[in-house]
């Protein structure tokens, strides 16, 4: 594809199918978080341990049996890695995953004592807080449940939860939030004790709230950080009715995971045709949905947070390090800050075939570019795109993070063979993601590749000025639009960025 099939605005008048944008009259409909567009590093990449093995290069089948490989600990002290990370700032880290709920936090490194799975030294946290520090992330984190973690009589105590929130104050840094544990709806599989079920769920987390209000009152209690519930391939042990019903309130922000399938290696077997089509898409909201209607029963006006988030658990789909789900991630993030939605967090930021960089090298992948461009022209300010476009057309508009007054308009053409129009009301710098091939790792903004540059410093994003009149969008691109001059009064009365 190259950059004359783009097609740029042209004076000429619009055609009947048309979609007119005047971004000087969208409406804010809502606000979200400056941390809204946040990422995961999971427990185990900072210990060290058995994760989700990448997909072999080659097109050889993936054995299920062989779904783990061994990592050593990341390396959060890699100036690239810091500089990618940085540049999605401010965000959320959340370190915690199916591994936290069974990792012991030591002083010093050694092996686990019986009950626990994996050690955390103080070394390893260090590195976590030093990394948070310098990507201008607030940490957030889940603490280990496992039979390790409790008295005689099979209650958790708050023991090892104490040690590192006292490490981290200690090393000059908090935590933001926390989550009781990761994913109880799946307790059986995720370290909990024999048994365990929702009663056991709700004592447990009364001790956990009162503690917390306690040992760390300015920590957000999340929760309860389900997944499951929605309809999925996964299916749920217990109800996040339940929990909630057995735990009673007492969390600041709602928490949930999705994830649209599971991957190969935990036996799924989904086709990389449908990741375009509305239907795939959109999962996410028939999952919000379904968590909405939970926090109004049990947790009315709480915020709402997903806080673990991928195309497929387990890791991630095939084409997972691919352009196509670069669709995938934005349409996501639009249609959440949409719905009020007020944090994402990604999983992972580099491990396996979900993360935004490759684990190996740390570069980009093309989810990364698309998250980059998210962070610089989408700000905090939600407004309304107008009226619906076509089902394969998705329109989502920001205020701009940093010039008053100015819109963003994120345009996503997921057609693989048609066409579409946008009438402009005013000029606009075009930023215009493509790729030759929908399931290869190469993308262009604008018709030039985008990759790290020969020093190791992120490239320009450079707009093409385009004139107000007819911008066609091409099939299977993604444009951002911006409006400098737009003037729109609610991208002037409030902060729109972070």
């Amino acid at each position: 594809m190259t950059i004359a099939l783009l097609a740029a605005a042209t004076p000429c008048a619009a055609h009947a199918d048309d979609i007119a944008i005047s971004p000087a009259g969208q409406k804010a409909i809502g606000t979200i978080d400056a941390r809204f567009q946040s990422y995961n590093i999971e427990m185990v990449e900072v210990t060290g341990g058995r994760f989700w093995r990448p997909y072999p290069r080659t097109a050889r089948a993936f054995d299920e049996r062989d779904r783990y490989s061994a990592r050593p600990p990341i390396d959060l002290a890699n100036a690239r890695l810091r500089l990618l990370a940085a540049a999605l700032s401010p965000a959320y880290l959340r370190v915690s995953g199916t591994w936290a709920n069974a990792t012991f936090f030591a002083e010093t490194p050694g092996e686990p004592p019986p009950g626990f799975n994996s050690l955390l030294s103080r070394a390893q946290w260090r590195g976590v807080v030093e990394f948070a520090r310098a990507a201008d992330a607030e940490i957030v984190t889940s603490f280990a449940i496992n039979p390790g973690s409790r008295d005689a009589n099979g209650v958790w105590k708050p023991d090892q939860a104490q040690q590192l929130i006292d490490a981290t104050h200690a090393l000059g840094g908090r935590i933001a939030a926390a989550e009781f544990m990761n994913e109880p709806t799946l307790a059986a599989s995720n370290g909990a004790p024999a048994g365990y079920d929702a009663i056991a769920y709700g004592r447990d987390f009364k001790v956990f709230r009162d503690w917390m209000r306690r040992a760390a009152p300015e920590t957000l209690i999340l929760g309860p950080g389900s997944v499951g519930d929605a309809p999925s391939p996964s299916g749920s042990g217990i109800t996040t009715r339940d929990l909630l019903a057995a735990s009673g309130p007492g969390i600041d922000r709602f928490s949930y995971h999705h994830y649209n399938t599971i991957s190969p290696r935990c036996g799924g077997h989904d086709d990389p045709a449908q990741a375009l089509s509305e239907d795939w898409l959109a999962r996410t909201d028939a999952t919000l949905r379904t968590y909405q209607a939970l926090r109004d029963a049990f947790e009315p006006g709480k915020p709402i947070w997903l806080t673990e988030t991928a195309d497929a658990a387990c890791g991630g789909s095939r084409w997972d390090q691919t352009f196509l789900d670069t669709f995938r991630y934005l349409d996501q993030l639009g249609r959440l800050a949409r719905a009020g939605v007020q944090v994402v967090m990604h999983n992972t930021l580099a491990a396996s075939d979900y993360g935004l960089l490759d684990e190996a090298t740390f570069r980009p992948r093309p989810s990364y570019w698309a998250a980059l461009l998210w962070r610089r022209l989408m700000g905090t300010i939600v407004l309304d795109a107008g009226k619906a476009a076509p089902r394969d057309l998705h329109l989502y508009a920001h205020c701009h993070p940093a010039m008053a007054g100015a819109v963003s308009l994120l345009a996503i053409n997921t057609s693989r063979r048609k066409s579409h129009a946008l009438t402009l009301s005013a000029s606009a710098e075009r930023y215009t993601l493509h790729a030759a091939q929908l399931q290869g790792t190469i993308v262009q903004l604008n018709g030039k590749r985008l990759a790290l540059t020969a020093d190791d410093r992120l490239p320009r994003l450079e707009a093409r000025v385009t004139p107000a009149g007819t911008v066609r969008l091409a099939p299977a691109t993604i444009t951002f639009l911006v409006f400098p001059n737009a003037a729109n009064p609610a991208c002037l009365s409030r902060r729109s960025g972070s």
